[in-house]
C-alpha cells in the first residue's frame, strides 16, 4: 500500500485524544513511507495529519475544491495540491489516488466519504481496504447502528466484515496491508 486517503474533520473538535491519534497516524504513515491523500486543508484534524506526515519526511497529496480553498485554508506546504471544481470531483480524485481509505473522526463529509468507499468495496467497484480508526470511542454509536442494520436484515454480516475497525494505529495499518478483497456474488434479480 503506497497511498492512503484519510477522511477527517476540518476542525479539531474537543477531544485531545482524537488529535493525538491523528498525529500518530500521520507519523506512522511517514515512517512506513505511505503517502497521505487528504482534503488539502491546513486546519483541523486534516491539518494535524498532514503536518505530522510532513514533519517526519513523508509525502502529502491534498485535493480541495476551489470554493473551499479559502474557507478551509488550503495547505500550501504539502507535496502536491490538486484543485477541483466540485466536491464530487474531489472525492473521485482522492479515490483514484489512494490504495486504501481510513476514516478518522469527522462530521457529515467524513461520514459521506466513508460510506461511499465502503459501498464501492461492497459492490466490487474498488478492491482496497476501508478502515475506521475508532479514536477514543468516537465511532462506537455508528458501529452499534451497523449492528442494528445487520439484526434488522439490512446489512449483511459479510459486508460489515469488510470494514476494518481498530483503535490502534499500528494494528489498523497492519490489517490494511494484509487485506484481501472478498469475492462478492452477483446480485440476484
Amino acid at each position: 500500500m503506497k497511498s492512503i486517503a484519510v477522511y477527517c474533520g476540518s476542525s479539531l473538535g474537543t477531544d485531545d485524544k482524537i488529535v493525538s491519534d491523528a498525529r500518530k497516524l500521520g507519523i506512522t504513515m511517514a515512517q512506513q513511507q505511505i503517502t497521505l491523500v487528504y482534503g488539502g486543508a491546513q486546519i483541523g484534524i486534516m491539518g494535524t495529519v498532514a503536518n505530522a506526515v510532513l514533519e517526519y519526511g513523508g509525502k502529502v497529496i491534498g485535493v480541495i475544491p476551489e470554493f473551499l480553498k479559502r474557507r478551509e485554508v488550503a495547505h500550501l506546504g504539502i507535496t502536491e495540491l490538486h484543485t477541483t471544481t466540485t466536491m464530487v470531483e474531489r472525492k473521485i480524485k482522492m479515490i483514484d489516488l489512494a490504495e486504501g481509505f481510513i476514516a478518522l473522526p469527522g462530521g457529515f463529509g467524513t461520514m459521506e466519504e466513508l460510506f461511499e468507499v465502503i459501498t464501492a468495496l461492497q459492490l466490487a467497484q474498488i478492491a482496497h481496504p476501508v478502515a475506521i480508526l475508532n479514536s477514543n470511542g468516537y465511532y462506537d454509536e455508528l458501529i452499534a447502528m451497523m449492528h442494528t442494520m445487520m439484526k434488522k436484515g439490512l446489512l449483511k454480516e459479510k459486508n460489515f466484515d469488510m470494514l476494518i475497525i481498530e483503535t490502534d494505529v499500528s494494528i489498523l495499518l497492519e490489517r490494511m496491508r494484509n487485506f484481501v478483497p472478498k469475492q462478492i456474488p452477483k446480485w440476484i434479480p
